[in-house]
């Protein structure tokens, strides 16, 4: 891995030159919110944010597309969604959230909608600030050590770029005249005081080892109820956060060409109709059941099978919930804390 110092006024000069054979995406401003969008005029993006509405995987598997193309006999694969592409503005939860994706979509089979567009894309990561609803720290993904083709850390006057890949490399020579391989003891303490004060900028954290025993303990916790008599059920904590998974597979025929598309499209386990089967028989009917099953996979199944929990700290879901339902109120809930949320005051408002 090499370190080398890139000045201000040239990083966009830089993303115009390495993505002329590759779709730009970076984040920009949407109302008060961020997004990651494609990018035709660098002049739009706006690094200026915590956290865009969606995560980044919406990029890699969007929230539908075609997978392939059956006939009675035949089927075709259909990959027009991917395109050599370039990620910028990562910040390290999001990349994190690939890590893990990474290892879900090759571990058990290899998924080729995933691993196609995960080997065309190159991410480029950006690091950030915190904000009230950043658990990054806690969930320990406020760094990365992998993953990127390149990050880039802002200290105000120039950026550091970290090259963590051959690729990332390849990207550096494309511009060699940007960079300077001479970094100053000066540049090193500039670097080192504003992770320590970026590490003080966390407002929150929660006990995240705990978390996979009081999963086990509390897994018939009254928490759970108080958590299905406010939840919506709207799934948005599963569109927002970075790992989830969960799909669906839809059939369009076309009776005129005697075939059918057979689309892909994000699914939720938060959502009614996830767990129900042929007959209408639903396993999980019970919004607190679902909920369960859902912050199961974020606190304690995916430790013991990936080393890491489903979690990346981004605070998304703590961001878009109505009713308070989120990693860090459950989490601390989970640990024997009163929160002031809405879903756990509306359950001392029933018990008056």
């Amino acid at each position: 891995m090499r370190i080398v110092k890139l000045k201000k006024e040239s990083l966009f000069p830089f993303l115009e030159a390495i993505s002329e054979d590759s779709d730009l995406w970076a984040p920009v401003k949407k109302g008060d919110k961020h997004v990651f969008k494609l990018i035709d005029d660098t002049s739009q993006i706006d690094m200026d944010h915590t956290r865009t509405i969606l995560p980044p995987r919406k990029i890699m598997l969007p929230p539908q597309f075609n997978m392939f193309t059956a006939t009675p006999s035949t089927y075709q694969s259909d990959f027009s969604h991917i395109s050599k592409k370039i990620i910028f503005g990562l910040h390290p939860c999001d990349i994190q959230g690939f890590l893990i994706m990474d290892q879900f979509y090759r571990n058990m089979f290899d998924d080729p909608y995933y691993t196609r567009a995960r080997d065309n894309t190159l991410l480029l990561g950006h690091s950030c600030w915190p904000d009230e609803h950043c658990l990054c720290k806690s969930t320990n993904t406020h760094v990365v050590e992998d993953g990127y083709d390149l990050f880039f850390t802002d200290l105000e006057d120039f950026y550091l770029v970290w090259i963590g890949s051959n690729r990332g490399d390849d990207l550096i020579r494309k511009k060699p005249e940007f960079f300077d391989e001479n970094i100053e003891d000066s540049d090193i303490q500039s670097f080192v005081d504003w992770r320590g004060r970026r590490d003080q900028a966390f407002e929150d954290q929660i006990n995240f080892s705990a978390m996979p025993d009081l999963m086990e303990l509390k897994y018939n916790d009254p928490i759970w109820e108080k958590l299905g008599d406010a939840c919506l059920a709207c799934g948005s904590c599963s569109n927002v956060c970075p790992t989830c998974n969960c799909y669906n597979v839809l059939d369009k025929p076309h009776l005129e060409k005697n075939a059918s598309d057979i689309s892909r499209c994000w699914d939720a386990c938060t959502l009614e109709t996830y767990s129900e089967v042929a007959g209408g028989e639903n396993f999980r009917e019970k919004k607190s059941d679902r909920l369960k099953l859902f912050y199961t996979h974020k606190l304690q199944a995916y430790i013991s099978k990936y080393g890491k929990p489903a979690c990346v700290g981004c605070g998304r879901c703590a961001a878009t919930c109505p009713v308070g339902i989120n990693v860090k109120s459950v989490a601390k809930a989970l640990d024997g804390e009163d929160v002031d949320v809405f879903w756990n005051r509306l359950s001392k408002e029933v018990r008056k």
